[in-house]
């Protein structure tokens, strides 16, 4: 529950940064969310998050 968490306020800080900086507009922003708010409710949302998790996992061990 943690690595979603932290995943959650990861992306979130990344998107309000793009918005800030004008590399996306409010529409891609919605956009974006809604499409990560529905694949969150779809069959593939499993393997997304397995990939994610496995991703994490592996950032530490690259050097």
């Amino acid at each position: 529950m943690v690595l979603t968490i932290s995943a959650a306020v990861l992306f979130g800080t990344v998107l309000l940064l793009m918005l800030r900086f004008g590399a996306v507009k409010l529409g891609g922003a919605v956009v974006a969310a809604l499409f990560g708010f529905y694949t969150a409710s779809t069959g593939i949302a499993p393997a997304v998050r397995s990939t994610m998790t496995a991703l994490f996992h592996a950032l530490p061990g690259l050097h």
